[in-house]
């Protein structure tokens, strides 16, 4: 007997060969519905936590309607002591990081430029409110990690407290350069050191 035609030669061939017919087609399942549903589902649950936040936004501004309208600017704003250029990261009540004012504005994360003068801290908004802290409200400043919810390396935050309505007032704001953030310090103890001599 010829090997082509040996038996046991394709044995093992014809094993696989049966096992591979035997075997049913595997068919790809969706069921779309229970997709659909969770898909749904899941846009409710977004769209639910969203309105809470929002709510919980409204009640927060309705409990600090208690503090009056910001200042403007003055006309003459005096001689400039410094400027940055940065991002304002909020403000909340004095020593209390996680304490957000959403009052007025106050609560909206923004870009910032920010300019200190004889007459005070005069605060630039595009696309919010803008906000003018008179230099005899100023209260210090100092170098810290976080405000209002939002942490940073260790000094990358300029914090300069203020008073407003009877309450003092934390304002986080980083510099698109952080090594002005010293002077920045010095610059608000100063004029804060001078109000109060003048008193």
């Amino acid at each position: 007997m010829s090997a082509v035609n040996h038996p046991t030669l394709f044995a093992p061939l014809n094993h696989l060969t049966g096992l591979a017919a035997a075997e049913p087609e595997s068919q790809e399942v969706t069921n779309w519905p229970a997709r659909i549903g969770w898909t749904v589902g899941l846009l409710l649950f977004v769209a639910l936590l969203y309105w809470l936040m929002r709510q919980g936004w409204k009640w927060r501004g309705t409990l600090q309607g208690d503090l009056p309208p910001l200042p403007d600017a003055p006309p003459d704003p005096g001689a400039e002591h410094l400027r940055l250029a940065g991002r304002y990261h909020g403000s909340t009540t004095a020593g209390q990081w996680l304490d957000r004012i959403v009052a007025h504005g106050l609560g909206v994360r923004s870009r910032a430029e920010v300019v200190l003068t004889d007459r005070g801290l005069d605060v630039r908004r595009p696309g919010a409110g803008d906000f003018f802290v008179p230099a005899a409200r100023l209260r210090g400043a100092r170098l810290d990690k976080g405000i209002a919810g939002k942490v940073l390396t260790e000094g990358g935050l300029l914090v300069i407290t203020w008073e407003h309505g009877g309450r003092r007032l934390d304002s986080g704001f980083r510099s698109d350069h952080a090594a002005e953030h010293p002077a920045w310090v010095d610059a608000v103890n100063a004029l804060t050191d001078a109000q109060e001599s003048a008193r």
